[in-house]
């Protein structure tokens, strides 16, 4: 079964492909996997022409400050996904065929390229537009982000809504990471009541993230709107097993399923914890994270302590891959 630049084979063995989003990107990351196969390699050369510039040498030499600019860190984290699949097919021949993909945040498109739903260039294309748009967002309504943890959703939620109302600003969660690990987004006025209610409340701890974008949130609206024309624009194919949506947790099967959550995921939550008890529901145990960091692997231990997690970034992840899939 072809998925764009990827071929899968039927297996019965319950999986997850797990895709990384923005603050995963580390100078250094693939290079290895550039190196060891011209598989990987060749992606990497693709994106340089689809964008103009060399996004390979971002990735492989940085320096830092730039490739953790949110217009090159989405491409960048994509690529690098994108290449760590190449690398574990031209070892396989074949991927085996997931129960379910997934991609947390921007790793949602990189779940949908893998699925074949969005051609590789054109996933490039877009996610540089998207880290342009948020930028730019970011710049004229800058907002923050905050981590919380030691709470459940619903607290949170609820002193999210009662800053809200209190305030006339914007506090939301932006990301319900797994249990206990909750980030936040909105305005100064929102998020400034927020914490300290969520401090009040007993949170373990209330953390400012180092972000003036307040992603996930309706200051994300702008960007929203002018990225939907380009979605809209770009070719979205049925994928090749279901990818379950960040905000709403359940399996997207259809492009305009595909299409309405890409724009909503902009200003709505990243909903990780129901989308991962979702794929465990349905049987899954073995979860592997195609990118660098271990992130979502992490948070699956988190979700579901039983479960089989592996990062893919490097060789001796395809190699661990590869012993564990290999049949």
């Amino acid at each position: 079964m072809m998925a764009g630049p990827f071929v899968y084979r039927n297996n019965e063995t319950p999986l997850a492909l797990l895709f990384p989003g923005q603050g995963s990107q580390q100078v250094g990351m693939a290079r290895a996997l550039a190196e060891s196969y011209p598989a990987a390699k060749a992606l990497f050369d693709e994106a340089d022409g689809v964008l103009g510039f060399a996004l390979s040498a971002l990735c492989f030499d940085g320096p830092e400050e730039s490739l953790i600019d949110t217009i090159n860190a989405q491409p960048a984290l994509l690529a690098t996904s994108a290449a760590a699949l190449a690398a574990l097919q031209s070892e396989l021949g074949s991927l085996p065929t997931p129960t379910f993909f997934a991609g947390h945040s921007m790793g949602e498109y990189s779940a949908l390229v893998a699925a074949g739903s969005i051609a590789y260039a054109d996933g490039l294309r877009l996610v540089r537009e998207r880290g342009r748009l948020m930028k730019e967002a970011g710049q004229k309504a800058p907002g923050l982000m905050a981590a919380v943890l030691g709470l459940e959703e619903a607290v949170v939620a609820q002193i999210c809504a009662d800053a809200q109302a209190a305030t006339g600003g914007i506090a939301q969660i932006a990301n319900d990471n797994c249990p206990g690990q909750i980030v936040i987004s909105g305005d100064r006025a929102g998020m400034e009541r927020a914490m300290a209610e969520l401090e009040a409340a007993g949170a373990r701890k209330v953390v400012a993230l180092a972000v003036s974008i307040a992603a996930h949130s309706p200051l994300m609206a702008p960007a929203a709107a002018q990225l939907k024309a380009a979605i809209d624009a770009t070719p979205i194919h049925p994928p090749l097993a279901p990818v379950i949506g960040n905000t709403t947790a359940t399996p997207l099967t259809s492009a305009d399923a595909i299409r309405a959550e890409l724009v909503a995921q902009l200003t709505g939550s990243v909903r990780w914890t129901a989308s991962m008890q979702h794929a465990v529901d349905a049987g899954v145990e073995n979860f592997a994270e195609i990118g660098p960091g271990e992130v979502l692997a992490g948070l699956m231990k988190r979700i579901a302590r039983k479960s089989e997690r592996l990062g893919v970034a490097d060789p001796a992840g395809v190699e661990a891959f590869v012993t564990w899939f290999g049949q």
